[in-house]
């Protein structure tokens, strides 16, 4: 593999647009690195066919899968997470095999140019350039010599950006001097060291579901073929070698400057200000080297920023308790401003605030909310549907609207594209996980830039003397009395695990629409229903289904309610997870007994779900 470096810009404006073979890995250009001392619908089908009928009230289990390819080939298609690739890279989880090899990783690769090439018209022999990223994950190394291989093979051009964050992939399509035609991120999130994964981009964004399943469609037909020793080797990649980070970096810069625009120090608008930043061992060290401190913050205190693939202190992850645990008492011990949780890719973030208090979940999207209703009022913000009334009641108290939709951060975000599309304003599109969207900002889910629109808040509220930090923003939101989260392994052999999932959701639908749970009512949530399973889409053109769920409202004798419980399949792992709020204390507890009571035991879903975690809950 040839390799070439390439220098980053020495300038840069801000952006002004909403193998086979011996194949050598180069590690990434090396960030200025510090030590610190450790602060402590419509429902469609599944592409394999629609979930068994229920029979005499309970649920029959699937018998087999039919597979287009034989069984090689759906063992990519299961790769497949909604708009991401990921799986096991490297052994250690009890009962998983490594499923993301490097053949895998080059035939997904090699099908995504084939793809792109498609998808942009371009004619053979014509240039497509694609820069890749990645986390710091053991696998990286291998598995980026694959997928740089793989591009070649469909004729890309390779642009390596080597340790790099999921959001400044997008940007590599966008900013100026590199302005790629694609891009991929190699990473799976927050999920542990062992697994990796995919992100797709194109300049119109990352790709959907529906994309992700052509060309892991089209990839298996591959796959099958190279384990047959069929197909040419290919030619060695040539990898251009490219400092984006650095652009990236300038170019959040310069957005806090320009808006901030401080009146005394304008190129150090947060100097005086304390800023501490966990990046639990991902990506997320280069925001306090070379966007905060240059800003003139001091980050004295911050925790874990040395990329470290085997994440030894915690998974990096906003909703992670000891992340923010740690968080806070570097907060409080450094007497900081502000704390950031990023997770691995940093497409994800929470803060910590001036009193120690966290802010993640629908208290990260209430302060957004606040923040961009200040600057757009009446606007609508589109959540998922596991958001509690007490943050709809916060939106609408201050002039917006809340749209709560199906959960998963593509799902949210497609969801704010196409009301902005029907007419209906909406800047701000949040999971509860901490993916956030803005549509100033492409409607990419960038941690980094919500913590800039945090930071940039947190200046001006100093420098209008106003009282308090940001977290003195949503002191008026109502949050529930409890709020538990119980998962149920799927069992049997993987690749039976989406169809009995879908069953499993749909089964709760049923004996609902049934009454055979009175009591429970399948919720209505005002501005998109999700009545139907937040599956309801009345445009033209729905928004596709990869991974079923319904959220539900549960009332005592006296049709008083106790709180609502959110069932959905998870899209990245083998899994059912019950999300509960409870608007009185022991309220999660009497919904979890009933549930178990009445549908796990009496629909025989139980035969095929781990039901251990809920049965000692009840306890």
């Amino acid at each position: 593999m040839a390799t070439v470096t390439t220098s980053s810009p020495a300038t840069l404006q801000s952006c002004k647009h909403a193998s086979h073979g011996v194949v050598r890995y180069c590690p990434p250009l090396p960030w200025r690195r510090r030590s610190y001392s450790q602060v402590s619908t419509r429902a469609t089908a599944s592409s394999h066919g629609q979930p068994s009928a229920t029979t005499g009230g309970r649920v029959e289990a699937p018998v087999g899968i039919a597979a287009e390819a034989g069984e090689e080939g759906d063992s990519i298609r299961r790769l497949q997470n909604g708009p991401d690739v990921r799986g096991m890279a490297l052994e250690g989880e009890k009962g998983r095999p490594v499923d993301l090899t490097p053949l895998a990783v080059e035939v997904v690769a090699e099908s995504f140019g084939e793809w792109l090439r498609e998808e942009l018209q371009r004619p053979e022999g014509e240039e497509l350039r694609v820069s890749v990223g990645c986390d710091p994950r053991l696998s990286g190394a291998r598995l980026s010599a694959a997928l740089f291989a793989g591009l070649a093979r469909a004729g890309c051009s390779v642009f390596d950006m080597g340790l790099a964050t999921t959001p400044a992939c997008f940007m590599s399509t966008i900013l100026p001097r590199f302005n790629y035609d694609a891009s991929i991120m190699m990473t799976a999130s927050h999920l542990p060291y062992t697994r990796n994964g995919l992100k797709f981009f194109t300049k119109r964004g990352g790709l959907t579901s529906v994309d992700v399943e052509k060309i892991c469609n089209r990839a298996a037909q591959k796959y099958v073929a190279r384990k047959m020793g069929l197909g040419s080797r290919g030619t060695p990649p040539v990898v251009m070698r490219v400092d984006l980070m650095s652009a990236y970096s300038q170019h959040l810069r310069d957005i806090i400057k320009q808006r901030v625009a401080h009146p005394t120090h304008y190129d150090t608008p947060l100097k005086g200000f304390k800023v501490i930043v966990n990046a639990g061992n991902g990506c997320g060290g280069f925001f306090t080297w070379d966007v905060l401190e240059k800003l003139g913050a001091d980050t004295t205190g911050s925790l874990h920023l040395e990329p470290d693939g085997m994440f030894p202190n915690h998974m990096p992850n906003p909703e992670d308790a000891t992340a923010m645990s740690l968080t806070r008492d570097a907060v409080l011990a450094h007497g900081a401003d502000l704390g950031v949780v990023f997770d691995t890719d940093v497409d994800r973030s929470g803060v910590v605030d001036d009193t120690g208090a966290a802010i993640n979940g629908d208290r990260l999207i209430a302060l957004m909310s606040a923040i961009v209703l200040d600057e757009h009022p009446g606007t609508m913000v589109v959540t998922d549907a596991r958001a509690s009334d007490g943050l709809t009641r916060f939106i609408a108290s201050r002039g917006g609207h809340h749209c709560l939709y199906r959960v998963g951060y593509r799902n949210v975000i497609d969801k704010g594209v196409q009301l902005n599309n029907d007419g209906v304003e909406t800047h701000l599109m949040m999971e509860t996980t901490g993916h956030g969207a803005l549509k100033e900002n492409y409607f990419l889910d960038d941690g980094a830039y919500m913590v800039v629109k945090i930071v940039i808040e947190m200046v001006r509220m100093k420098l209008a003397e106003l009282d308090g930090g940001v977290g003195s923003l949503i002191m008026d939101l109502e949050e529930p009395a409890e709020s538990v989260l119980l998962r149920m392994n799927i069992l049997g052999e993987p690749k039976h695990a989406k169809q009995r999932g879908t069953m499993a959701v749909e089964a709760f639908k049923n004996y609902i629409q049934e009454d055979k749970l009175s009591g429970w009512v399948l919720d209505d949530c005002g501005d998109c229903s999700v009545g139907e399973g937040c599956l309801v889409d009345t445009n033209d053109h729905p928004i596709d289904v990869d991974a079923y769920m319904y959220r539900a409202k549960f009332y005592n004798e006296n049709m008083r309610p106790l709180g609502m419980v959110h069932v959905r399949q998870s899209v990245h792992n083998p899994n059912i997870a019950l999300n509960m709020q409870s608007y009185l204390p022991g309220g999660c507890k009497s919904m979890a007994r009933d549930l178990h009571e009445r549908f796990l035991l009496a629909s025989g879903v139980n035969e095929f779900l781990d039901t251990r975690e809920v049965e000692k809950f009840v306890k």
